[in-house]
């Protein structure tokens, strides 16, 4: 088998396990600030582009998840979204447990998919998300401005394609 061949056998096959990104041992229906990061597939620009680089144009979908995004506020009184951006082809959000739940961040964000696959009608999410669990004030600061100067900086950003 050649090499090209044997790597697209190991992917497609049942034996291939996808690397869990999440903590080990923590529990993610804790109060707690968590960094979110949700991306498109194959980082289509589903929500909308930039435009002179500073102000994000929404297309339909666009509007449609950040609708969404209001949506989860409003549903869920264990949660608050403290901040969120939609940029062209992801959404960074800051995730707030206010007290212990039986919902945790997945279930949380696979709501969210779920709403947005349904209003559509089609899926356009890559598989699972980015999280980093917010330890501390410096690092809350961080993510913040990070997402405040993310739409400023969309050319240099690790999620940027044209």
């Amino acid at each position: 088998m050649l090499h090209k061949e044997r790597i697209t056998y190991i992917l497609e096959s049942k034996y291939f396990v996808r690397k869990n990104s999440r903590l080990a041992h923590f529990d993610y229906t804790m109060e707690g600030f968590y960094f979110i990061t949700i991306c498109t597939k194959d980082k289509i620009h589903y929500f909308g582009e930039i435009l002179n680089e500073e102000k994000m144009q929404f297309s339909e979908i666009g509007k449609t998840a950040y609708k969404n995004i209001e949506k989860l506020k409003d549903t869920y009184k264990t949660i608050k979204i403290d901040k969120f951006v939609i940029m062209p082809n992801h959404i960074h959000l800051i995730l707030i447990i206010d007290k212990e739940t039986s919902l945790s961040v997945s279930n949380i964000i696979k709501k969210y998919k779920e709403w947005v696959t349904k209003q559509i009608g089609e899926s356009i999410w890559q598989k699972s998300y980015y999280d980093h669990i917010i330890r501390n004030e410096k690092d809350y600061l961080r993510i913040w401005k990070y997402m405040d100067e993310n739409i400023l900086k969309w050319s240099l950003d690790k999620y940027y394609s044209e």
